[in-house]
């Protein structure tokens, strides 16, 4: 997400935002678990690689998310 703070946008700004947030996120995970599924799956074939790094390094952006998610939901239940 750019370098924003939450506190400068509109309510619609961030209704569209946390929209937005969700979709991505769920579609990330649904990546990510296939991911980890298929690396547990390659490793039981062809052993461990450098590639079965790929979806723990991805985990960061599935916090960092999962936190800006929370922080747009704080500001909405504080504007009310």
């Amino acid at each position: 997400m750019k370098d924003t703070k939450f506190s400068e946008m509109t309510t619609e700004e961030l209704i569209k935002n946390q929209k937005t947030l969700k979709t991505v996120n769920t579609v990330f995970c649904v990546v990510l678990f296939m991911l980890f599924i298929l690396n547990i799956f390659i490793v039981f074939m062809k052993g461990f690689s450098a590639m079965n790094v790929i979806p723990v390094a991805l985990l960061p952006i599935l916090f960092l998310n999962l936190k800006n998610l929370k922080e747009i939901k704080n500001e909405l239940e504080s504007r009310k």
